[in-house]
């Protein structure tokens, strides 16, 4: 992978397990040196070690991202030991299954306060940071393809992942004049912690892979190179993108 991030401070909120930690890795290979904004500690020390075989710096930083002001803690630890933010990847987010006619309001609300809740916290931090340093920069707001279609026992989960759309796209319109991007990454069906009820449904697995043109699931691996797409600051022009990678599953 080519470093093109060197030098840069990039943020992954839910950095410590599945996509997150991938993305952390893919962006410390181009280059960046990464903190980990994640409950966990045990996996977020995973996964800064991960990051500094790859050369770059990295650091843990507990943090809810639904708490506002562990994530302006979290904000000025990462500046004070990296420096000046470059990239901001809103990542942080659960799942909860349930029957819409049995979803407790406790449910609704604790799935969509830390996955749109938090996200607004998280991407409304960067952009103050952003406009102050006023250096331009890129804020990637992850999303899902379960935005484009209904799942089953996830109205919490959907409604907080078709939320984040009109974050993402407003965020796109009003940071411009900072120099500063925001796209959407929506992921597809990736072999995650998450999901691993779903992986061992089999019936699930051959019926969700049938449907998918690449006939299988993605790696969490596979988003090293995206991630560092969307982060690079070369890219000034690119910006209110929806960008899917899903094997082709939301066209077929």
């Amino acid at each position: 992978m080519n470093r093109t991030l060197t030098g840069l401070t990039a943020v992954v909120t839910g950095g410590s397990n599945g996509i997150g930690r991938a993305m952390a890795v893919g962006l410390a290979r181009a280059g960046a040196n990464v903190a980990i904004w994640a409950r966990n500690a045990e996996r977020s020390a995973d996964v800064v070690a991960e990051v500094e075989a790859e050369g770059a710096k990295g650091i843990a930083v507990g943090c809810d991202v639904a708490d506002e002001s562990a994530v302006v803690a979290a904000m000025e630890r990462t500046v004070d030991e990296l420096g000046p933010l470059g990239c901001f990847v809103a990542n942080a987010g659960i799942a909860e299954a349930a029957p819409l006619t049995e979803m407790t309001l406790e449910t609704w609300h604790r799935v969509l306060r830390t996955n749109l809740d938090g996200g607004f916290l998280c991407t409304r931090e960067a952009a103050r940071r952003f406009a102050d340093q006023g250096s331009g920069g890129s804020i990637i707001v992850v999303s899902s393809t379960i935005s484009r279609y209904g799942g089953a026992g996830q109205a919490a989960y959907a409604t907080s992942k078709t939320g984040l759309l009109g974050l993402g796209r407003t965020l796109a319109v009003e940071l411009a004049r900072h120099r500063v991007r925001c796209n959407i990454l929506i992921p597809g069906w990736t072999r995650t912690a998450m999901n691993t009820d779903l992986q061992a449904d089999e019936r699930f697995m051959k019926a969700t892979t049938a449907r998918t043109p690449a006939r299988r699931w993605a790696d969490p691996e596979e988003f090293h190179e995206v991630i560092a797409f969307l982060a690079n600051p070369a890219l000034t022009f690119h910006t209110g993108d929806e960008v899917v990678v899903d094997g082709g599953y939301t066209v077929f």
